[in-house]
């Protein structure tokens, strides 16, 4: 009966130091390095310790399979502090550490894809934006405003909510840009649906801005809508010339 029982143990309940070296994920990290890592290791390194009856990679699995395969880390990253120490094994620690681990991904997204910025290339601009507004609830409009040689000078988030002509005015834009002495501006916006198609709505506020831009001579230079990992740019499909 002992026998059997050691057996289930070795099969089931391991601790971390007792699984083998190409096994445990800071041993693997150091042998390999980080890329040789599934999403589960990586956070079990992150994680450092499990809890009674579980590893810190058997902990990290069951965060990972929470919200299923599709978002993976993102979604753990994205989970609330109260949503993370309702988690059986996560405690306000730990939690804050996956708060961080994801705010800090995508500061480092974002300042990587700073460098890409241009105002001639939609992708870019939509890249920069992407982290910030894909995981949003709620629309949210932003205004990014270029000088003369096409750098970003400022971002400014103008309005939060239902984004539509009647709640988004040329007066805030255009007052906000003219603070900041830009000539062109970008506006951006997120649909929490996560298809970027435009409404309506959307081009009827795109056509008014642009109609206040040239009036001020501060073009419009393209309208970007961003989805769960895919955007749409007026200008790419020919809505803004």
């Amino acid at each position: 009966m002992k026998d059997k029982e050691k057996t289930d143990r070795t099969k089931d309940n391991l601790t971390m130091k007792e699984l083998p070296d190409s096994e445990r994920p800071y041993e693997k990290c150091r042998a390999a390095g980080p890329a040789y890592l599934s999403d589960a290791e990586l956070l079990a390194v992150i994680l450092r310790s499990g809890t009674c009856g579980q590893t810190a990679l058997e902990l990290a699995q069951k965060l990972l399979a929470r919200r299923g395969e599709k978002n993976g880390l993102a979604a753990v990253v994205r989970l609330t502090l109260g949503e993370l120490t309702r988690i059986p094994g996560i405690g306000p620690v730990k939690a804050v550490q996956l708060q961080c681990i994801g705010e800090l991904a995508r500061r480092i997204a974002k300042a990587s894809a700073r460098e890409e910025i241009r105002l001639d290339r939609p992708e870019a601009i939509a890249r920069y934006f992407m982290e910030d507004l894909r995981y949003k609830k709620q629309e949210e409009m932003v205004v990014a405003m270029f000088d003369t040689k096409g750098h970003l000078l400022r971002e400014t988030v103008i309005s939060r909510g239902t984004v539509n002509a009647s709640l988004v005015t040329p007066r805030e834009v255009f007052l906000e840009a003219m603070r900041q002495e830009a000539v062109y501006v970008v506006l951006v916006h997120n649909h929490p649906s996560g298809d970027p198609t435009p409404s309506r709505e959307d081009i009827r506020l795109t056509k008014r801005m642009q109609e206040a831009g040239d009036l001020l001579e501060i073009p419009v230079l393209d309208h970007i809508i961003i989805g769960d990992n895919r955007y749409l740019s007026f200008k790419e499909r020919g809505y803004i010339s």
